[in-house]
């Protein structure tokens, strides 16, 4: 298959939530340049608060994105991002599949609340998927999407 899906992770605490922390937090990038020459690979990019949000970043083989991709008729059909079962808010009603054509990209970001096992402190996240059908330059992912999906929900 030849695609290249970028997963943008930010993940951060109430700490974060404003203030000099969400500023930070808000600066992070949702899409990065990629590695000149990557084909039919994910290209994970990790932010956290911990870290100050500086990206660390990976490359690895496509064989688990975070979602579905399969080519059928010319085009690859991108299905809704895995969502966890501990997360908040619930998405019972998830938008359809995407269906892009050579040379084009989409971008779905959605984003989550967790409780914490111990104290129930909430931990946030915000995934962006950038994914390309076709050949990757380093800067396909830095202008406009062809298409977009958000999921985003308030978290309270």
């Amino acid at each position: 298959m030849d695609a290249v899906v970028q997963r943008v992770r930010t993940s951060w605490t109430k700490k974060s939530r404003g203030g000099p922390g969400a500023a930070r937090r808000n600066a992070a990038p949702t899409a990065f340049s990629l590695p000149p020459g990557l084909s039919a690979a994910l290209h994970e990019v990790a932010m956290q608060e911990s870290d100050s949000f500086e990206p660390r970043m990976q490359v690895r083989d496509l064989s688990a994105p975070g979602t579905i991709l399969r080519e059928a008729d010319g085009l690859l059909r991108v299905d809704p991002p895995e969502v966890s079962l501990f997360a908040m808010p619930r998405r019972n009603r998830r938008p359809p599949a995407v269906r892009l054509a050579p040379g084009q990209w989409l971008q779905w970001q959605i984003n989550y609340r967790f409780v914490g096992s111990c104290g129930g402190a909430w931990s946030y996240r915000l995934e962006t998927f950038n994914i390309v059908y076709g050949s990757a330059t380093p800067d396909v992912f830095l202008g406009v999407p062809t298409r977009r999906v958000d999921e985003r929900r308030a978290l309270r």
